[in-house]
């Protein structure tokens, strides 16, 4: 079965660094292209970072210049390094996959970590 799983989060202050970790299994990592998504109380599901099978990056613009999303294939992991923290980064962020090239390939989803940053 297709498993994803988050890592790194917690409680802290504003202006602090945090890193999130997902370790992929039941997929071909390398083929896919991977994303995080972070969803506050509230509020829908909005897309953070993603980056292509081929590693070509993108960002949501609340982010730009704070995070950067890495892959490292051998380990079948994905990374976002999440610099200088803001309050309105607080939220529950899921891990994300899905094949790219072929048509109707469908996501896989993590179950969430979350992340809340204090004054």
């Amino acid at each position: 079965q297709v498993q994803l799983v988050e890592s790194g989060g917690g409680l802290v202050q504003a202006g602090d660094s945090l890193r999130l970790s997902c370790a992929a299994s039941g997929i071909i990592f390398s083929l896919n292209a991977m994303g995080w998504y972070r969803q506050a109380p509230g509020k829908q599901r909005e897309l953070v970072a993603v980056i292509s099978s081929g590693g070509t990056t993108n960002y949501a613009d609340s982010v730009k210049g704070r995070f950067t999303i890495s892959r490292d294939n051998a380990k079948n992991t994905v990374y976002l390094q999440m610099n200088n923290l803001k309050l309105e980064d607080t939220a529950v962020y899921y891990c994300n996959a899905r094949r790219d090239k072929v048509l109707g390939s469908r996501p896989y989803w993590g179950q969430g970590i979350q992340v809340t940053v204090s004054s």
